[in-house]
């Protein structure tokens, strides 16, 4: 086996066409595997074991802790230098761990399933963050620098895709039984883990028929030490480093619990659950590509003055879902609230990940980059078990606040806002979030402008997109609209000309006096800026846009005196 996945000198055309196709069918299943196996299904499995919110908080935090072991993976990826061996054992270990998930609901004591339920997620994230490192090794040097783009854009949307059809389909498969509320025998996650470790099993094959090249001459070894101290010193990277640990604490402080919130507080189902996730992830992908335009023309620190704030107005939001009585109204409410969210965290992911790779020196990049994960990471677990451990503390209170009218007839209520249990989360994670946004603010990075100016480029972005639709022929017959809009704006082009006209020539219908030269080349200017619009419609020009223009070629025909020798070719023009 060891031969089979040895590293080889060249990797020809060829082999990496086949490659990169195996690293499609690879990212489908891993896919498959995250959505049916992790997240809100982990949630909900340890929810029907009877977990506490301390635990929720404590296996919400594994996954972000065990990201540390990337570490001294580099140093073992340096040692062995086989890349390929490296991660397909990892993940064989890793995805070993999903039958034995998947037999947790035939034992008997809850409690000791749910023992080993920590204990399987300790050993799968740990594997798992082995893999990674290995993994990002291999690829990074495999496909080529010219394709890596396409490529891992083409990976991202068709991975997105089939992890949320995944997900509804675990969701809803997992609300039909009410498992999450501790109801049914547990069947469906024995179902799901089953499918995922035959989905992960196909994965780990088809990884291992992706082509290794041979790694580049290894590097002088250093210490965890001293690839920390480096970045440390730098004052800028040190503010990027304050402002991701501050911010992953506040992040992870509100989002782990938003499932054990809506089951247990709002009473709703694993099928909703999902829907919001998915509705967030489609969000997220559909604004990306805007959120990487505005990065490159501005910086990623004007990126994040706008999205860090406006996902922390929507974590805060979450407060006010307690307040629905109508169901139908909280399901609209959390959806739209997901959607927010999905879009500002497509913008400071992309900015914070950005950010770190442009703020790291050429020359120190692994260093830099590593202690920036490092520290996050470990910022990132502490949130979540702090959590936990406190969210039986705010069970027990609540916060009131409203706004009485009293006069003879009694009291009315015209606001009312009760904060309990995972509400104090919520509003805790914004107020942390809030210092967050202060070390950002230290940071310098060039090209920042104010958040103004990019609100303005967004809207201008959005017009634009809108815009476009309308020029489309194929799209014209769905907006029936649309024409009646083209001819009200013909029709009030071509009053301006005739009101421009009239003003004109009545004057001098009065005084009787004979139409100077030129007046030939006048009408004739006036001509073609009566019929632009109808032209500008039949090349596709949107009719607000062509009629502010038409609009001003009429104003100026009727403006001008006598033209000069060629003012006539030239109106036409």
């Amino acid at each position: 086996m060891a031969g089979m996945l040895a590293p080889q000198p060249h990797v020809n055309e060829a082999e990496l066409r086949r490659g990169l196709r195996n690293l499609m069918w690879d990212a489908t299943f891993a896919t498959m595997v995250g959505a049916l196996n992790s997240g809100v299904v982990l949630v909900a499995l340890a929810l029907w074991l009877g977990a506490t919110n301390a635990v929720i908080g404590l296996l919400a935090a594994i996954p972000l802790w065990t990201q540390i072991l990337q570490a001294p993976a580099v140093s073992l990826v340096e040692r062995l230098r086989a890349r390929r061996q490296i991660s397909i054992v990892a993940l064989v270990v890793a995805r070993a761990t999903l039958p034995i998930f998947a037999i947790l609901p035939l034992i008997p004591d809850k409690r000791l399933a749910l023992g080993i339920l920590i204990v399987l997620e300790i050993v799968h994230t740990a594997f798992n963050a082995v893999c990674a490192c290995s993994w990002n090794s291999w690829i990074r040097d495999l496909v080529p620098e010219r394709r890596l783009g396409g490529f891992f854009a083409r990976r991202t949307i068709f991975a997105t895709a089939i992890g949320m059809l995944c997900s509804l389909a675990a969701g809803f498969a997992m609300q039909s039984q009410k498992a999450a509320r501790g109801e049914g025998d547990g069947s469906v996650f024995m179902l799901l883990y089953g499918a995922g470790f035959v989905a992960g099993a196909i994965s780990t094959w088809r990884l291992s028929m992706v082509p290794e090249p041979l790694m580049p001459e290894a590097a002088p070894r250093q210490t965890l030490w001293k690839l920390l101290k480096a970045p440390l010193k730098d004052p800028n990277f040190r503010t990027l480093i304050r402002f991701m640990a501050s911010w992953q604490f506040a992040v992870n402080s509100a989002t782990p619990f938003f499932t054990v919130y809506f089951v247990q507080q709002l009473g709703l189902g694993m099928g909703w659950v999902m829907t919001f996730t998915v509705v967030s992830q489609f969000a997220n992908l559909v604004v990306l590509r805007m959120w990487g335009r505005l990065s490159d023309r501005f910086s990623n620190k004007s990126v994040l003055n706008l999205a860090a704030p406006a996902f922390l107005l929507a974590i805060a939001a979450m407060v006010f879902a307690s307040e629905f009585e109508d169901r139908l109204g909280l399901i609209v409410y959390l959806s739209v609230l997901h959607a927010f969210m999905g879009m500002a965290s497509a913008g400071v992911n992309l900015a914070t990940g950005a950010a770190a790779l442009k703020l790291a020196p050429r020359h120190a990049a692994t260093s830099y980059l590593a202690a920036n994960s490092l520290i996050a990471s470990a910022a990132a677990g502490m949130a979540p078990i702090l959590g936990g451990i406190t969210a039986d503390f705010y069970a027990a209170r609540e916060l009131s606040f409203q706004i009485l009218w009293r006069d003879p007839s009694g009291v009315s209520e015209f606001f009312g806002l009760h904060v309990s249990h995972w509400d104090f989360f919520f509003l805790i994670s914004a107020i942390i979030g809030l210092y967050a946004l202060h070390r950002l603010s230290f940071l310098q990075e060039e090209g920042t402008v104010r958040r103004r100016i990019l609100v303005q480029e967004i809207v201008g972005e959005t017009r634009r997109g809108v815009r476009n639709l309308s020029p489309v022929r194929g799209l014209r017959p769905q907006f029936p609209a649309a024409s009646l809009i083209e001819r009200h704006g013909r029709l009030r082009v071509q009053e301006r000309v005739e009101r421009a006209r009239a003003g004109r020539d009545a004057p001098r219908a009065a005084a009787g006096g004979a139409q100077p030269p030129g007046g030939a080349a006048r009408r004739e200017a006036e001509a073609p800026a009566a019929c632009l619009l109808d032209r500008l419609g039949r090349l596709g020009v949107p009719a607000r846009g062509a009629g502010a223009r038409a609009g001003r070629a009429a104003r100026r025909a009727a403006a001008d005196g006598a033209q000069p020798t060629g003012g006539s070719a030239r109106a036409e023009a």
